[in-house]
């Protein structure tokens, strides 16, 4: 359904990109990549038809998705900036966009939401992947639960990065911006390691079949979320609130060895692999 609905976002788009003669090519090129993850959420969170009909829900919720992730303000703001760009653009939109101002970006960077999974609906969704026989999804989403890896992360795993996990009990993961760490693994994960590694052939991915792109199976694991979480709970669980629920759990196991909260919250950076306490704290939704 999100895959569909995102390629006739993408046609729409393509017309509008066409018939643009403001800004230069590079940045409607640089905007235009922004707005298209735009464009994908639209798809997944809210299954939106038509790009006329961006209203100020949607960036409101697409600011809290990207604080949810972790970019800076100045980030955000360019992202809103390409979105604001497409859509002054647009012929006969609906809505006025909000304002940097409205969406008080500085003061909500730092005020962080809880986008924690319950184990409750961990658990149904682990059935709704049984279910559908997806055992792919069973696996990637424990790597999220139990590791703390964001879904790209998980993509990028080869037979060799989950043989060298089982032998050594940390997993290489290599993260945005070329940061790398080591995370360690629980047995959960080494169970569906050794399960995956039967049916893959050797230097594969263990997630993304021959001949398949790697962004449209990422993008079929978000709508099954997307799907899924509507029948069992009324909150917008995403696949990124799966990393959070591990900060949360690992900075409260820290904290009760005797680790300061500082140190507790240098830890769970660490993990998580981007050495930023503010970025922490947003995760932790302090």
């Amino acid at each position: 359904m999100g895959e569909n609905i995102y390629k006739n976002l993408e046609v729409q788009y393509k017309k509008l990109f066409r018939h643009l003669k403001v800004g230069s090519f590079k940045t409607r090129e640089r905007y235009g990549k922004a707005f298209k993850r735009f464009m994908v959420f639209l798809a997944n969170e809210y299954n939106l038809q038509k790009l006329t009909n961006i209203a100020p829900k949607h960036i409101f919720a697409y600011v809290e998705y990207m604080q949810g992730k972790g970019l800076s303000a100045s980030t955000i703001k360019t992202e809103l900036a390409a979105i604001r760009f497409f859509h002054d653009n647009m012929p006969y939109t609906r809505e006025n966009l909000p304002t940097n101002e409205d969406l008080e970006l500085e003061r909500r960077t730092f005020g962080g939401v809880d986008r924690t999974w319950a184990p409750r609906e961990y658990n149904l969704m682990l059935a709704a992947a049984m279910k559908t026989d997806h055992k792919d999804y069973l696996a990637i989403l424990a790597l999220a639960r139990y590791a703390g890896l964001r879904l790209e992360e998980c993509f990028r795993i080869d037979t060799n990065d989950a043989q060298n996990a089982l032998d050594s009990g940390k997993l290489f993961v290599k993260g945005k911006g070329g940061l790398t760490r080591y995370v360690p693994i629980n047995e959960t994960i080494r169970i569906t390691f050794r399960d995956i590694l039967k049916i893959t052939p050797r230097g594969h991915k263990l997630f993304v079949e021959p001949g398949d792109k790697t962004h449209l199976a990422m993008k079929r694991l978000q709508c099954f979320i997307a799907y899924h979480r509507k029948e069992f709970t009324e909150n917008r669980i995403t696949f990124h609130g799966l990393r959070h629920t591990y900060a949360h759990e690992q900075y409260e196991k820290f904290v009760k060895e005797g680790c300061s909260e500082f140190v507790a919250r240098k830890k769970v950076s660490e993990l998580l692999g981007h050495h930023r306490d503010d970025v922490t704290r947003i995760y932790l939704a302090e």
